[in-house]
Formats: structure tokens, C-alpha cells, sequence
């Protein structure tokens, strides 16, 4: 049975994995869980309009239903109006919105990824090998909804990290990684299982390289720069092309994300912290 969550501000505030998303959560009501018009009043106090990559101002409306029209469907709609079709009271949506209003560069990205891809013509040709939708558009939807972005001053943290080294990166390395290490949730289908976090919970990460002030910036102009480092990298024709270029994030090893993983034993749990190695990863950059 899905576990359904009441609307806690405080809790979210103090959860590790939200850390992203605490500028805007700190904005909204104590209270109420938030609806689209407490999103549209956040939007409307950026400097700069928040847009779709076609330019129109982003905002937030109440979901369609039926057999839709080409132009009215989730994405073409995002892109062509900048309208994100939203359900109120919505765990999933009200998440999803929060990511627009922390990352909108990426987030436009992501959209203008889909409709290019749907209005090419030429997926069943080249890309519905992998499912109907293609590889372009399954790589989109696993970031955008599992998502996380793995900030890195130091390759060698890289290399454990998607070496599946798992007790040498998150214990050996623990000081390095508080360090030089930052994991930022983008998926909004992994904040929602956030909410009640698990062992087993795992991100896919996509890396971007930073330098070693980059931790010693607040974390707004932390989440700006990785804004637009991840636009311009899914916004590249040559990128986003396979599942591939992710890598699984045991999100639970953390350090400092849950209580148990202050203890060595923790890691030995190969269950959850499973062995491998990619013969190729496609994420360098």
C-alpha cells in the first residue's frame, strides 16, 4: 500500500536528501499542504521570468484528462505554452513543480529534449529498439524522475563512484567526499520516495565537475551554476542519448543522510551496495 504523507515543512527542512529544494520550501505556508497558485506566486517573484526553452513564461495549471490533442498533451504543452499540467494536493506534482522553480533551466531542457524527440519523425526508424519511446526520451524521463546530480572536485571520487566502490568512496573516503562531494537530488520521483526513504532507495547520477569553491558557495548559487552546467549538457545533440551515461547512487550511503551508515558495517551490506563495473561509461565530461 503506497504510504501517503501530510504536508510538514519543518520535516522537510531538517531532511538531508531535500537539502536542493530548501530555499524554495522555506518560502511556503507552515501549514497548508501548497497548491499551484502558491507555485505561480513563487514564480512571480524571480528577478527573471522563468521560461520554456521556446521563451514563454513557465506556470503551473490544473491537469487535463481524456484523449488529448497533440498540443494540449504533458510536454508538447509545456513547451509550446509553458503550461505544466499539475494535479492539486499531489505529492508527485507538487515535487515536480519544486524542481522547476530550483533547476527551470534543466527542467527546460528535459521538455525541449521530449518534444524535439516527438516531433522528429524518426524515432521508430532509430531509436524505438530499446521501447516505444525511444532512448533519447527514456533517458530524459529516468533523470528527470531519478535524477541525481553528483557535484565533483576530485576525479578519483569519479572513478569509485562509478566503479561501484562503494565502502572505499562513502567510508575510506568519507572526509573527501563531505569535502569535494555533493549529491542534489533532481528527480522528483525520487524526492517523493524520499519521503519515506528505504534501504535499496537509489538515484541515477550524472556527474559534473566543479572546482573546490564551488563548496564553499552558498547553496543557491550552488544550485544555479548546476542549473545551467546540466542545461547545457542536455541541451547537447551529442548527450542524453542512452540510460547508459547514468550512474546508480546507493542514495542511503550518503554520509550524514541516515543514522546507520555511521558505522563500517553498514557498507557490508552487498544487497544494497551491490559490486560491479561499467565496461563503458558515457558520463565524462
Amino acid at each position: 500500500m503506497k504510504q501517503e504523507s501530510l504536508w510538514n515543512k519543518t520535516a522537510l527542512l531538517q531532511s538531508p536528501p531535500f537539502f536542493p529544494l530548501h530555499p524554495v520550501i522555506d518560502r511556503l505556508s507552515e501549514e497548508d499542504f501548497p497548491s499551484m497558485q502558491d507555485c505561480n506566486e513563487l514564480l512571480a517573484q524571480y528577478l527573471q521570468p522563468v521560461t520554456v526553452q521556446n521563451g514563454s513564461p513557465l506556470h503551473f495549471v490544473p491537469q487535463q484528462y481524456g484523449r488529448l490533442p497533440f498540443e494540449a498533451q504533458y510536454e508538447p504543452r509545456c513547451f509550446l505554452k509553458g503550461e505544466v499540467q499539475s494535479r492539486s494536493e499531489n505529492w508527485h506534482d507538487l515535487l515536480n513543480a519544486l524542481v522547476w522553480l530550483t533547476f527551470p533551466a534543466a527542467k527546460a531542457a528535459i521538455n525541449a529534449r521530449h518534444y524535439q524527440a516527438l516531433t522528429r519523425g524518426d524515432l521508430p526508424a532509430a531509436e524505438s529498439q530499446h521501447s516505444q519511446r525511444g532512448a533519447v526520451r527514456d533517458m530524459s524521463t529516468l533523470f528527470d524522475e531519478s535524477g541525481v546530480v553528483v557535484a565533483c572536485a576530485e576525479e578519483e571520487l569519479v572513478s569509485l563512484l562509478r566503479d561501484f566502490r562503494w565502502h572505499e568512496l562513502f567510508w575510506q573516503r568519507r572526509a573527501q567526499v563531505r569535502k569535494h562531494m555533493g549529491f542534489f537530488i533532481f528527480g522528483h520521483g525520487l524526492y517523493e520516495k524520499c519521503l519515506h526513504p528505504y534501504v535499496g532507495l537509489t538515484g541515477q547520477g550524472l556527474v559534473v565537475p566543479v572546482g573546490t569553491e564551488f563548496f564553499e558557495w552558498p547553496l543557491e548559487r550552488q544550485t544555479i551554476y548546476l542549473d545551467d552546467s546540466l542545461a547545457q549538457y542536455l541541451t547537447d545533440p551529442l548527450h542524453c542519448r542512452s540510460t547508459s551515461e547514468l550512474t546508480p547512487v546507493p542514495l542511503l550511503g550518503v554520509p550524514g543522510w541516515t543514522t546507520g551508515n555511521e558505522s563500517e558495517d553498514y557498507y557490508r551490506d552487498t544487497s544494497y551496495f551491490r559490486t560491479g563495473r561499467r565496461a563503458a561509461n558515457m558520463n565524462s565530461r
